[in-house]
C-alpha cells in the first residue's frame, strides 16, 4: 500500500479549504462520505481533501488509494499505524493541509453539496475565524441543536449562547488562527480530544458565526458499530475528563465565563460518568469513578455552575458530594427502578426527596415548575396502529392544581394531552401522538424524538424529560411513509433514561437479514452465544469518542401496519 499519494496541485495555488478526514475501519460509510466531498459545489480547484488512514483493517485504506488515483490533485491519502484515537490522524492531516481554512469531517459522516461553498463564503464575508454550519442527525444520531434555534447569527458568543453544547470539531476554522495559536489535538486524551481544540479556537476567535439555513453536516449514527460498553471505556473517560477540566481551568480565568463553559462539561461529561450505567460497573471501578467525580466537583463546580445544571445532573453530583458509592447508587436506583421521588417541603423550601444528597443540591424551590414537569412513563400503547399513546404520572399530590396545563412533546411533535379519567388523584396524563406526524417530522434517514413534559401553572413554565423506569420494550411497528418503510418504537435513552419515540428506516435487505437470523437462532442450542457480528438484543452500540445513543428499533418482531 502506498505511503502517500502526492498531489498534482501547482505549488503556487492555495486552496480555499482543506478537509481533513481521519479514517479507521469505516468502509461501509466511507464512500458516501468521500462522494459528498468530491461533489461539493465549491469545485476541486478551491478545495483539497486530506484523508489519514489510521491503520484500517477493513479495506478502507485500499478504497482511499483507488479514489486518490481517480482524483489526483484533490484527494491526498496518508497511511499510518493505528494510533488508538482520532487525535493523531487529525494532527497529521492538519500538518499536510494547505488551505486558507480547514474543516474536519468524520469518515462515516457527510456534507450537504453546497456546504463548503457556503461556509467559506460566510467566513470571508463576515471575517469569521470559526463557522459552524447546521448539523443534522442521521439514523437517529443525537445532535445538540439549540445553537441553531435562532437561525443564522453572524457573531455568536461562547459564553451566553448554546455554543458550549456544540464543541465538536466539525466546523470551519481559519488556518491563520490555528497557526497563530499552535492548535493541535491532545494525543494523550483517548476520547474528547476535539473539545480542547475547538474550545481554544472559539475562545480566541475574533468572530464565531453560526449558519442554520442549510443542512451542512450530516452526522451519521453507525448501525454496524462494535458494541463498546460503558465499562470497557470508563478508564479512558476518567483520564480524558480530568484532562479536559484541567484544560478549561487553564484556558479561562475563574468567574462567570468559565462557569458558562464548565456547566456543559459538568452537566454532560461529568454527569454521564454517574449515569444509569454506573450500576453496571464492578465495585472497585465504581469507587474510582466516584473518587474522580468528587474531586472534580470539589475543584471546579462553583455555585454558579451548580445553578446552571439540570435537576438530574445536580442530584446525581450532589449524591456524590454527600456520600459514598452506596448513596449514589440509591439515587440512581430511585430514578431507574422507582421513578420520581416525593417532594419534601420544609421551612417554605421544596426539596427533591432523594436519599444521600445535601440540601443545597436537592433544593428545587427556584425551579419548582421544572420539578413538577418530571413525570414517569407508566405505559406506551398503540391505538388503531396509527397512534402512540404515552401514559405518564407525577408523584406530587397537588399536581393537577399546581402544574397547570400539561403537554407532552416528542421532538417537534406536540401530542394531545388529557388527564386520565381513571386516576381520581389527577396525577396521571395520557398523550396521543399521531404516527403520521412523527413520520412527517422525521428525516428520511430516521429520527429520534425525545419526549418532554411542559407545564404552565402557578409556579411558572417548566419542562423536563419524561423518564421511563421499568418500561417494558414493546414491538416496533412497521409503517409506510411515502415510498419507504420505517420501524417506529418507544425506546429509552441510556444516557438519561428519557423516553424516546424512534423512527428508523427499514430496507428489504434488513428485513430479509432479520428473518434469516431468527430462523438461524431458532436452531442454536439453548444458551449458545450469538454469532460473531450479531449485537445481542438490548445492547447499545457506541462510537469511539461519542456518547451512547439509544439502540435503533429492533426489527426481529415487527408488527406490520398498513
Amino acid at each position: 500500500m502506498a505511503a502517500e499519494e502526492a498531489t498534482d496541485r501547482p505549488p503556487t495555488t492555495r486552496p480555499d479549504v482543506s478537509v481533513v478526514v481521519p479514517v479507521y475501519n469505516t468502509l461501509r460509510y466511507l464512500r458516501p462520505c468521500l462522494d459528498s466531498l468530491l461533489r461539493q459545489t465549491i469545485g476541486p480547484d478551491r478545495m483539497e481533501i486530506v484523508a489519514v488512514d489510521d491503520g484500517s483493517t477493513d479495506g478502507s485504506g485500499r478504497l482511499l488509494d483507488r479514489l486518490a488515483a481517480r482524483h489526483p490533485g484533490t484527494l491526498r491519502v496518508v497511511h499510518q499505524a493505528n494510533s488508538g484515537g482520532p487525535a493523531a490522524p487529525c494532527n497529521r492531516g492538519l500538518e499536510l493541509a494547505t488551505g486558507r481554512y480547514v474543516f474536519f469531517l468524520g469518515s462515516d459522516d457527510r456534507l450537504g453539496p453546497e456546504a463548503l461553498e457556503r461556509l467559506v463564503a460566510a467566513a470571508d464575508r463576515y471575517g469569521s475565524d470559526v463557522v459552524l454550519g447546521k448539523v443534522v442527525g442521521v439514523n437517529g444520531r443525537h445532535v445538540f441543536a439549540d445553537v441553531f434555534a435562532a437561525g443564522n447569527a453572524v457573531d455568536v458568543s461562547l459564553f451566553d449562547s448554546a455554543l458550549p453544547w456544540s464543541l465538536a470539531n466539525t466546523k470551519l476554522f481559519r488556518r491563520d488562527l490555528v497557526d497563530r495559536l499552535g492548535l493541535r489535538f491532545p494525543e494523550d486524551m483517548p476520547v474528547l480530544s476535539d473539545q480542547p481544540f475547538t474550545l481554544a479556537a472559539c475562545y480566541h476567535a475574533r468572530r464565531i458565526s453560526v449558519l442554520a439555513d442549510y443542512d451542512y453536516y450530516h452526522a451519521v449514527r453507525r448501525l454496524d458499530a462494535r458494541n463498546i460498553t460503558y465499562h470497557s471505556r470508563v478508564e479512558q473517560r476518567l483520564v480524558s475528563v480530568e484532562r479536559l477540566f484541567a484544560f478549561v481551568a487553564d484556558l479561562i480565568p475563574a468567574g462567570e465565563r468559565r462557569d458558562a463553559v464548565l456547566s456543559r462539561h459538568v452537566g454532560l461529561e461529568l454527569a454521564n460518568l454517574v449515569g444509569d450505567d454506573f450500576r453496571r460497573l464492578d465495585r472497585a471501578t465504581q469507587e474510582r469513578v466516584h473518587a474522580t467525580v468528587r474531586r472534580l466537583v470539589d475543584q471546579h463546580v462553583t455555585d454558579g455552575v451548580r445553578n446552571r445544571l439540570d435537576i438530574e445532573a445536580r442530584l446525581r453530583l450532589g449524591a456524590v458530594t454527600g456520600g459514598g458509592v452506596d448513596e449514589l447508587l440509591a439515587v440512581i436506583a430511585q430514578d431507574t427502578d422507582r421513578g420520581v421521588p416525593a417532594t419534601v417541603v420544609a421551612a417554605g423550601r421544596w426539596h427533591a426527596g432523594y436519599p444521600g444528597a445535601p440540601a443545597a443540591w436537592t433544593d428545587v424551590t427556584d425551579v419548582r415548575a421544572d420539578w413538577l414537569a418530571r413525570l414517569d412513563t407508566v405505559e406506551v400503547s398503540w391505538v388503531d396502529g396509527r397512534t402512540v399513546t404515552v401514559t405518564a404520572r407525577s408523584p406530587y399530590p397537588r399536581f393537577a392544581a399546581e402544574a397547570g396545563p400539561v403537554r407532552l412533546v416528542a421532538g417537534p411533535v406536540a401530542g394531545t394531552t388529557r388527564l386520565d379519567a381513571t386516576d381520581p388523584t389527577g396525577r396521571t396524563v395520557r398523550t396521543d401522538f399521531p404516527v403520521d406526524r412523527l413520520l412527517a417530522a422525521s428525516a428520511a434517514s430516521g429520527q429520534r424524538h425525545p419526549v418532554r413534559a411542559d407545564v404552565d401553572g402557578g409556579h411558572g413554565r417548566g419542562n423536563a424529560p419524561v423518564r421511563a423506569p421499568r418500561l417494558a420494550a414493546g414491538r416496533p411497528r412497521l409503517l409506510r411513509h411515502g415510498a419507504r418503510l420505517y420501524g417506529v418504537a418507544a425506546t429509552v435513552d441510556p444516557r438519561n433514561g428519557q423516553l424516546v419515540l424512534s423512527v428508523v428506516p427499514v430496507t428489504v435487505g434488513q428485513l430479509v437479514g432479520r428473518v434469516r437470523r431468527r430462523l438461524s437462532g431458532a436452531t442454536r442450542p439453548p444458551g449458545a452465544p450469538p454469532r460473531p457480528g450479531v449485537v445481542p438484543a438490548g445492547s447499545v452500540p457506541e462510537r469511539a469518542g461519542h456518547h451512547a445513543e439509544p439502540a435503533p428499533a429492533k426489527l426481529d418482531h415487527l408488527t406490520v401496519a398498513s
